[in-house]
């Protein structure tokens, strides 16, 4: 592969040929403008939030979660938004519009994709906090959407679950399957989703490399080492997820895995103790 990896113009118009992606909606347009100001307006934030019943579960879900967890379990909005902060307010947004726009589809598969979703971006949160350098919240959102495109490429092309299966089946890579299969990929269509719902621009860069298969050497002029280190911690919480599965190189090779490890020198002790946080969690989804 060359090392000018920018998607051109052509191969854009492709992707936008082939895929209805999602425009951004009003309330993720107003928050990202709120969280850009000096002096953000919190109530007004928690205003648009307690109008929509997902959007405040999400949002009290996630300052319950273990990286914001307290002695004492909070029920309230308000509440929840000051423990949360501005960024991850922004996120819980985004995340619960980004949902409601993905209708249509199988609403019992959309409702486990979204559960493992958050489970990974929580892991992915954990393993950033324990890290120099690596800020939690920015790794939570990228967890949160680096496969947001799937359910998209599900909803568009019938034949997707099948070929999902194959690869569970096949032990292929999921990322393979596509390139084979399909128009465009997931880390593709999802960039260019982030791109169009203005999410912070290096997180649209970890959609679109988290699949390289030389993601880990490749140079910082084509991909920062802290988009590399949010890209590892994603790539060790969404394996130690699927520890279990059939076909646990799904999404996550060995070498992604192994590289993901040494990237960030997370020790066999942290991972037990990852392990078991996200299997109490996991009880609880």
């Amino acid at each position: 592969m060359t090392q000018n990896r920018e998607l051109s113009h052509d191969e854009i118009d492709h992707v936008f040929k082939n895929m209805d992606i999602p425009t951004c909606p009003a309330i993720v347009s107003m928050a990202m403008t709120e969280a850009q100001k000096d002096d953000p307006d919190i109530r007004k934030l928690c205003a648009a939030i307690e109008k929509d019943v997902g959007m405040s579960a999400l949002t009290i879900k996630l300052a319950n979660s273990p990286l914001f967890r307290s002695n004492q379990p909070i029920s309230l909005v308000s509440v929840a938004l000051a423990r949360l902060g501005i960024r991850n307010v922004i996120c819980v947004i985004t995340s619960a519009a980004l949902r409601n726009s993905m209708t249509g589809g199988d609403a019992k598969w959309l409702e486990t994709y979204w559960n493992n979703a958050s489970l990974v971006a929580t892991a992915a949160g954990m393993i950033a906090r324990k890290q120099h350098g690596i800020a939690p919240d920015t790794a939570y959102t990228f967890a949160l959407f680096h496969d947001s495109a799937i359910p998209l490429l599900r909803k568009r092309f019938s034949n997707y679950p099948d070929m999902v299966a194959s690869a569970i089946k096949d032990q292929r890579e999921l990322i393979k399957i596509e390139a084979d299969h399909f128009p465009c990929t997931h880390p593709i269509v999802g960039s260019l989703l982030a791109r169009n719902w203005g999410l912070p621009p290096i997180i649209g860069q970890c959609i679109r490399f988290h699949h390289e298969e030389d993601v880990y050497d490749l140079p910082d002029s084509v991909l920062s080492s802290t988009a590399v280190s949010l890209i590892a911690t994603t790539h060790v919480a969404e394996r130690l997820l699927r520890e279990h599965d059939e076909n646990i190189k799904l999404e996550v090779t060995d070498k992604h895995y192994e590289s993901a490890l040494e990237h960030l020198g997370i020790s066999v002790e942290e991972l037990d103790e990852i392990r078991e946080t996200l299997a109490d969690e996991g009880a609880h989804v």
